[in-house]
């Protein structure tokens, strides 16, 4: 199982270097608006909740061509990859450009969230550019899913890497007004991410356009790069439940965002805070998911079932053990940990306090993250979809409503919904990959 684990971890590690590189720009943005006021740290906090729900929904659909890839390449079948590449990324940018207008077109339903209405004003002008910002985002993840589905992780993490700086001086630039820039603050700081976001989208692309080690794929796209509606289907029956199962584990924790600025900025801001925290050591549990969906789809196009299952047993393991570790951390830096997003010392003790509960769902949510990749490698995505509904939307939302405004709990009522919301999705999508696996060897052996 250890052997298994290290060939997964292989993969896994570029991966969770270009997650936390992508998760970085929104804590980037974070600490740099939250030294200038922990007002306009709401308003981003209220952008970041918005927008996590299409941009979510987008990336998801981009999440087919992963496996779809990767089992025609377990199979040597160059031609059949290169043409998923192709009919992916349109499908991708045709999608992202619609989430895009949509929400550029209703921008001032921001005003109707039951927020301060400073918070919604300020956050309109970065809620248009980050809305924007989701085309070149979206259609960067579709070439990303195509370069990791071959095992070549190292291309986008180093990519996402080099954006970070990138991301850092046009930040300064803009939020700040330096070398003759007026100063944009929160406004700025949305510029600095889309073109950001679009540089890094055409670099990647010229990359595979250009580059030797893709050769073999792109010998075929005079012929492979034709839209097909079959091909789309296939796409879609991947992608669209693959978008809601992340759209609703995503818009959980937005609509639990907006409840808690219901609260006031204060509460607003520390949720983000923590959520900030949570989002950056969730990006190392997605990695591995990612790497275990790649190589069991692998092993899945090949009918290997020994390996298939071997694989999903260590990544889970190692899902598992990895949760443990980031619990424990968050709870002895709790009252550390915040500080580097605020200087408000009320905040951060909120913040700190809602770490903790942070720790508790570590598990649970590394452990259900591993579940939605290893059940998307073998297609497996519309019960899990139905899933996420009953673990987010019947459990986790009410809980949280309950406890945070019948009982009065606050913002600490909302995080306890998110603990047993993810428990029971990770415990439905484990076990379902248990029960999927045992059927395809009796499948495998007829």
């Amino acid at each position: 199982m250890f052997k298994e684990f290290s060939r997964t971890l292989k993969i896994a590690v570029p991966l969770i270097i270009s997650n936390v590189a992508q998760i970085s720009h929104g804590l980037i943005d974070s600490a740099m608006i939250g030294a200038i006021d922990y007002k306009q740290l709401a308003a981003a906090s209220l952008v970041v909740n918005v927008v996590a729900i299409p941009q979510v929904l987008g990336v998801g659909m981009t999440m087919a061509i992963s496996p779809l890839v990767a089992m025609a390449n377990g199979r040597k079948d160059t031609f059949k990859a290169s043409h998923t590449l192709f009919n992916g990324v349109i499908l991708s940018a045709l999608v992202a450009t619609i989430i895009a207008i949509t929400m550029v077109v209703i921008k001032n339903f921001l005003f109707n969230l039951g927020q301060e209405e400073i918070v919604a004003t300020l956050a309109i002008p970065f809620y248009t550019l980050m809305s924007w910002s989701l085309i070149p985002m979206i259609i960067f993840m579709a070439v990303k899913q195509f370069t990791d589905s071959l095992e070549l992780t190292k291309t986008a993490m180093l990519l996402s890497l080099l954006s970070l700086p990138l991301n850092v001086i046009l930040n300064w630039f803009f939020i700040y007004g330096r070398f003759g820039i007026p100063r944009m603050e929160l406004f700025g700081a949305g510029l600095g991410t889309l073109i950001t976001r679009i540089i890094i989208a055409v670099t990647l692309i010229l990359i595979v356009l250009k580059h030797k080690v893709f050769k073999p794929y792109l010998v075929h796209r005079m012929a492979a790069w034709k839209l097909r509606g079959k091909t789309w289907k296939e796409l879609l029956q991947i992608g669209v439940p693959s978008s809601l199962q992340y759209g609703m584990e995503s818009a959980a924790f937005s609509v639990s965002g907006i409840m808690i600025g219901w609260l006031g900025a204060t509460a607003q801001a520390a949720h983000q805070i923590a959520l900030n925290i949570a989002s950056a050591t969730f990006m190392a549990a997605l990695g591995l998911s990612m790497a275990g969906s790649i190589r069991i789809s692998n092993a899945f196009g090949r009918n290997e079932e020994k390996l298939l299952k071997n694989i999903g047993k260590s990544t889970a393991v190692g899902g598992l053990a990895y949760g443990v570790f980031c619990g424990i951390l968050f709870i002895i830096f709790k009252d550390q940990l915040p500080y580097l997003f605020t200087n408000n010392a009320n905040v951060a003790s909120i913040a700190g306090g809602l770490l903790i509960l942070g720790a508790l769902f570590q598990i649970s949510d590394a452990t259900q993250a591993i579940g939605v990749g290893l059940l998307r490698g073998i297609r497996d995505v519309k019960l899990p979809t139905l899933f996420g509904a009953l673990a987010y939307w019947i459990i986790g939302i009410p809980v949280g409503y309950y406890l945070a405004f019948v009982r009065e709990l606050g913002a600490t009522g909302i995080w306890i919904g998110f603990v047993c919301g993810l428990t029971v999705s990770s415990i439905l999508l484990n076990a379902r990959f248990l029960n999927k696996t045992r059927g395809l060897e009796q499948e495998w052996k007829k």
